[in-house]
């Protein structure tokens, strides 16, 4: 019989890990992979055009959970992802990354003692007021499999005492990043729609809690952002709780343009030929090393260590980047390969 593999999605850098190892799960053979969408992003440009470009297939279920807060968020998610669980019951529980669908998968999987795998485990901030840094230590905390996109990320489990299940297969963001730019390149046209030139622009997003959630806090990110703005223009894709919150506030950086939110082949185009990168989001910092763009965090800390020990990467509060290097241990472009090898023969 073919191992089943239950895979929870709800969040874009979701989809772009997921479309990576659900190709590798296909490839492999041999495996039944059930995908589900909690619905945390929903709507076509935050959700479906992702399933479209990086042919992602359709999920199996579609559990339509959004726009709640975090606690009614990630019950209902709980509720009904164990549901799902005791109808299809799968060999493994599939999760990404440190998002609310993520802690709900775990916990709704450990619950039903479902081995759970981890893609993205190990990765932290060490800022516990983040809700992102607790769902990735309860998820952590649950898993069988833990499977690490840097060896930085193996260290941070085994101060926590997790050793067992855990393995360094890479970043499967960097898989898919590193097909995609020829792929973007022919078809992406955004560069022409925005009347852009390569190496002329900066891409900023803001979406993280920690700055939208404290209008005080949001106030001196655009603030630092117009001073970007007024040295050289900045292409914002606007997440809709952002654009709201802009709105209500009245605050738009100078010199910034935004645009409503892109395809993945859209942002990696326009990331890839961007002077520079502004972003509280955790996945878009790697895309930028990944891209070879430097890139500044607006937060205080960030759970990608790497890329501002590499020189990529620095917060927004320091003002130089460190000596730049190659950031050697992300993988070769074969992470998800790593990840369908472990969940057909686990080595805990």
């Amino acid at each position: 019989m073919a191992l089943k593999v239950l895979t929870v999605v709800g969040v874009r850098p979701q989809f772009i890990k997921a479309a990576a190892v659900s190709r590798a799960l296909r490839e492999h053979g041999g495996i039944q992979e059930i995908l589900v969408h909690t619905g945390q992003h929903f709507d076509q440009a935050m959700s479906g055009v992702f399933f479209e470009e990086l042919e992602l297939p359709s999920p199996a279920y579609n559990l339509e959970v959004n726009s709640v807060s975090h606690g009614a968020m990630t019950g209902r998610m709980l509720e009904k992802l164990e549901g799902v669980m005791m109808r299809e019951r799968p060999d493994w529980v599939l999760v990404y990354g440190d998002t609310n669908s993520t802690v709900a998968g775990a916990l709704a999987a450990a619950k039903l003692h479902i081995p759970v795998a981890h893609v993205e485990a190990g990765t932290r901030s060490y800022n516990r007021r983040m809700a992102e840094e607790i769902n990735r230590v309860v998820a952590d905390h649950v898993s069988s499999l833990l499977l690490c996109p840097t060896q930085t990320a193996v260290t941070n489990l085994a101060r926590e005492g997790i050793t067992a299940g855990v393995h360094h297969v890479g970043d499967v963001m960097y898989d898919v990043a590193k097909a995609a730019v020829a792929k973007a390149e022919a078809r992406s046209r955004i560069l022409e729609e925005l009347q852009l030139s390569r190496g002329t622009y900066a891409v900023a997003t803001v979406h993280r809690a920690e700055n939208t959630d404290d209008p005080e806090r949001f106030a001196r990110v655009m603030a630092w952002l117009s001073q970007q703005g007024e040295r050289s223009p900045i292409v914002m894709p606007v997440h809709p709780r952002t654009r709201k919150l802009m709105d209500s506030l009245g605050l738009v950086p100078k010199g910034t343009r935004l645009i409503e939110p892109l395809g993945y082949l859209d942002m990696a185009w326009l990331t890839h030929n961007a002077a520079a990168v502004f972003t509280d989001s955790g996945g878009l910092q790697k895309e930028a090393y990944f891209h070879r763009v430097p890139c500044v965090t607006l937060r205080n800390d960030t759970e990608c260590v790497e890329t501002i020990e590499a020189g990529w990467n620095r917060l927004w509060t320091v003002a130089d980047y460190q000596p730049r290097q190659e950031i050697t241990d992300i993988g070769d472009g074969s992470s998800s390969r790593k990840v369908a090898e472990l969940l057909v023969a686990p080595d805990f």
